[in-house]
């Protein structure tokens, strides 16, 4: 995917090509249906997805390091 095509690329497409590339070693979570400037309101789905760079266990242990690492918000 060449930089001009990122502007015209859905949120999915951007995914699969972050997914695809062999050099991505990440997890992205995003929700699963587009919102495209609403703002959040009720529950949302959401998927994790990963490439073959990283295996469902260290994931899952990554995750989990996240979730540790964000505090409550005082409202």
């Amino acid at each position: 995917m060449k930089s001009s095509e990122l502007a015209f690329a859905s949120s999915r497409e951007l995914v699969d090509e972050l997914i695809r590339r062999q050099s991505f070693l990440g997890v992205i979570i995003h929700a699963v249906q587009e919102t495209r400037g609403q703002e959040w309101s009720g529950n949302k789905d959401f998927q994790v997805r990963f490439n073959e760079n990283l295996d469902a266990e260290t994931v899952s242990r990554l995750l989990n390091i996240v979730a540790d690492g964000i505090a409550p918000s005082d409202k």
